[in-house]
């Protein structure tokens, strides 16, 4: 009989005779929680949003791995040295500069133009001497590539680059005979052995000669990658073109501003080239002129007088031959050139100059033209006056930091003095060399200071031909610039590098890439247990139980 426990004021409960603690639990099955993915109710929306992640992150680690292996490889040649090769097509002559820099960690280039990062070698003529047989042209480059070999090693010839830049000398010539000559030294060139391509051997811009000139100088004074009002201006005098570079704070026109950049600076330039004004070139034109009766005052005066020559130390006999003269000469000035008398005086030599500087200053067509119809800001800060101011300054003795008034003396004298005593005071000198150096120093302060405006005591300006064991050449900052801008896009063009033809890293990435897919694609098969949350009454928590299949 069943025993019914009760209790006297209180509800009873029937109960069964088995021990409670034999009884099963009693589960409550709940609904699952939200609050987090990994109990999604919708498995396969699930099962989608994993793989897409698995991907996204499959993807991701392939680019980074690509990119670890193209930096390992680059990496291998940090500390290797480099090289490379720019050949100049002067007016005069055609010189070689092969340059040897290594690049550190950092993927930025180390230059050395020392005696170990730097060789040149210069051959005579130039290349404009070939205007009447341009398939020559090659020719006078074979003894600078020979030169070249033998400073780069041989397992490197196919990866050093030569260029050949030519300059005014070209740029006086017509297109068709520029071109003839190009076409002559790239022969030469694409059978040299080194890295070259056709468009690597052309006519630059008297504004490209300028920058590069510009470069070069504030690279070796520390400046460049600084503050644009701290670097130094370039004039540059050559033989047939004269270049200006400055960073202006005024206003520059369209065609004659440039802009560099070099790391994070941006430099905005003036940079312009006088075309014949270079001091070679401004010279024949002053003797051109002369015989032509331009400088005198009476226009009939070249028949009734004998022309008077200022910038030749008198008591030189001058037998200027008509063939010096160009083909626009008439032969009524031809006729006239015995007649010439040479009479050395600074003063009127320099006159002369200003003359020919100021020619043409009626075509204007700015607010302000310097020298002829060529617009020039205000120079602004520090200058370096290089190639043949310094070449003059040099033959007169002057340092570094001699005034324009310095110069004027010395040009004074040399000028005023007899011939016959300067050849035997400079008798080691070449003639036709010393017989310029009186128009060559009343041309510097013709130009510097009665057309540019630089004062006789300016300390701002100074000549040079190199700072510290850096020349001042152009060649150079053009080597700068084009290693830098080369060097920026193999670090930043890495995707091309790996998809270059035969490139082993575009195979280890397609191999690990595989990989990858692969255990993405084996990850997708594989489906997470159903689970479900129920509640147990005898624990008191929830528990979560695999749901069979």
């Amino acid at each position: 009989m069943r025993r019914l426990n009760t209790r006297k004021g209180v509800n009873s409960k029937p109960t069964d005779d088995y021990d409670s603690n034999n009884m099963d639990p009693v589960k409550l099955q709940v609904r699952p929680s939200t609050r987090s993915n990994l109990f999604s109710r919708n498995p396969k929306h699930n099962n989608r949003s994993s793989f897409l992640i698995i991907a996204s992150l499959t993807i991701a680690l392939a680019f980074t791995l690509c990119y670890l292996l193209v930096s390992a490889r680059n990496s291998k040649s940090f500390g290797k040295k480099r090289y490379g090769i720019v050949i100049d097509g002067g007016s005069t002559g055609t010189r070689i500069h092969v340059f040897g820099y290594g690049v550190d960690g950092g993927n930025t280039a180390v230059f050395d133009f020392g005696t170990d990062g730097l060789s040149s070698m210069r051959v005579n003529p130039g290349l404009s001497a070939y205007a009447e047989d341009p398939e020559s042209a090659g020719g006078s480059l074979r003894e600078l590539v020979e030169f070249g070999k033998g400073r780069v090693p041989k397992e490197q010839w196919e990866n050093t680059e030569i260029r050949l830049m030519a300059t005014a000398g070209l740029r006086l010539l017509d297109l068709d005979a520029q071109n003839r000559i190009l076409d002559s030294c790239r022969k030469v060139l694409r059978s040299s052995g080194f890295k070259f391509q056709n468009e690597w051997a052309s006519v630059i811009t008297g504004s490209d000669e300028g920058l590069y000139a510009w470069v070069v100088a504030n690279h070796a004074l520390g400046t460049l990658g600084g503050n644009p009002l701290q670097t130094t201006g370039i004039i540059e005098l050559g033989g047939a073109s004269a270049q200006v570079t400055f960073v202006s704070s005024d206003p520059v026109p369209h065609e004659f501003s440039r802009v560099v950049k070099y790391g994070n600076v941006t430099y905005n330039l003036y940079s312009h080239s006088l075309l014949h004004y270079g001091q070679n070139v401004a010279y024949d034109s002053l003797k051109e002129a002369i015989v032509s009766g331009d400088f005198n005052s009476d226009a009939e005066s070249l028949q009734k007088r004998m022309s008077i020559d200022p910038c030749t130390p008198k008591g030189y006999s001058y037998k200027m031959q008509s063939s010096k003269l160009s083909p626009s000469s008439s032969v009524e000035k031809s006729r006239h050139l015995s007649t010439l008398q040479s009479r050395g005086n600074f003063s009127e030599c320099r006159s002369a100059a200003i003359m020919m500087l100021q020619k043409g200053k009626e075509k204007c067509s700015y607010q302000h033209c310097s020298i002829g119809s060529n617009f020039i800001p205000k120079l602004q800060g520090k200058f370096l006056a290089t190639e043949n101011f310094f070449h003059t300054s040099k033959f007169f003795g002057l340092a570094s930091k001699a005034f324009l008034s310095d110069l004027m003396m010395a040009g004074q004298q040399f000028c005023g003095e007899d011939w016959s005593k300067l050849k035997k005071r400079h008798h080691r000198l070449d003639e036709e060399a010393l017989l310029h150096y009186c128009f060559s120093s009343a041309y510097t302060v013709a130009l510097l200071h009665d057309s540019l405006g630089i004062a006789m005591d300016d300390e701002r300006i100074r000549v040079a031909n190199q700072v510290g064991s850096i020349p001042l050449d152009w060649a150079l900052g053009a080597f700068i610039l084009q290693s830098t801008s080369d060097l920026d896009v193999r670090h930043s063009d890495w995707i091309s590098t790996v998809i270059s033809d035969g490139s082993p890293t575009l195979l280890s990435l397609i191999f690990i890439f595989a990989i990858l897919m692969f255990t993405v694609w084996s990850l997708s098969k594989w489906r997470k247990p159903q689970l479900k949350t129920i509640y147990d009454l005898e624990k008191g928590r929830y528990i979560v139980t695999r749901v069979s299949r």
